[in-house]
C-alpha cells in the first residue's frame, strides 16, 4: 500500500477509507495515516462504526470517554466500537430509562493498539482495550480486555489462541514496531508479510 494511496475513497477490490483522512470527532485519536475501514457501504466509520460518541470536545467538568485508535488496524465491514459510557442506563436503577444525564456514567477510554484486526460485524464493548496486533473474530463481542496477539472469538469474546510463541510476542512488543516511521514500515512490508520474527528483528538491526 502506497503513500500515494491514502485518499478517500479508494478505487479497489473493495471500498474502503482510511480513518485519518475522514474522522472529525475530536475525541477520536487516531494514530498515523493507515488505519483503515474496510467494504464500508453504510455512511462510515465516524457515523457508523462508532456509536453514542459525543463530538463535542471533553470537559474537566463534564469528560466525554475516549478512543484511541493506533496505526496499520483494520477494521471490518460493519464493526461496531459502543462508546456507551457516554449515553449508558443504570440497572441499579428502578428503571432503565435515562431520564436526565445521571444515567450518562463514564466507562473508560476504549483502546484500540497498534496493528489490530476487528473482523466485520464484531463488537467492541465500552473501555475495552485491545493490545497490540488483536485479532477479534467476525462476529464476537469483546467486553474485556485482549492481550497483544491474542485472538478472540465468540459471545462474549474468549482467547482462541496466540498467533506467535510468547518469546516470540515478547519481541514484537519490545521492538516497538508501531513506532518507527510509517516509511521504514513500508520498506519493511515483504519481512511484515511471513511469520519469520527473527528475519524481522535481523532487518532492524541492519537499519
Amino acid at each position: 500500500m502506497d503513500s500515494s494511496l491514502i485518499n478517500s475513497p479508494v478505487k479497489h477490490w473493495c471500498e474502503f477509507e482510511f480513518i485519518s483522512k475522514t474522522v472529525k470527532n475530536p475525541n477520536i485519536h487516531i494514530k498515523g495515516n493507515y488505519s483503515y475501514y474496510s467494504a464500508y457501504w453504510d455512511q462510515g466509520f465516524e457515523r457508523c462504526v462508532v456509536r453514542y460518541l459525543h463530538d463535542k470536545p471533553s470537559l474537566p467538568e463534564k469528560p466525554i470517554d475516549q478512543l484511541h485508535i493506533g496505526n496499520f488496524v483494520c477494521f471490518g465491514a460493519e464493526c461496531v466500537i459502543m462508546m456507551g459510557g457516554n449515553q449508558l442506563h443504570r440497572p441499579d436503577w428502578i428503571s432503565t430509562f435515562p431520564f436526565d444525564t445521571r444515567s450518562f456514567l463514564p466507562a473508560g477510554d476504549t483502546v484500540i493498539a497498534d496493528g489490530c484486526w476487528i473482523g466485520s460485524r464484531a463488537m467492541i464493548m465500552q473501555g475495552v482495550k485491545l493490545g497490540e496486533g488483536a485479532v477479534v473474530a467476525t462476529g464476537a463481542v469483546v467486553t474485556q480486555d485482549v492481550p497483544p496477539y491474542a485472538v478472540v472469538g465468540g459471545v462474549p469474546a474468549k482467547i482462541i489462541k496466540y498467533r506467535f510463541s510468547e518469546s516470540d510476542i515478547e519481541k514484537l512488543l519490545s521492538i516497538k514496531l508501531y513506532d518507527f516511521d510509517e516509511k521504514q514500515i513500508l520498506r519493511m512490508r515483504e519481512t511484515l508479510q511471513t511469520d519469520d520474527v527473527e528475519t524481522l528483528l535481523k532487518h532492524l538491526r541492519k537499519d
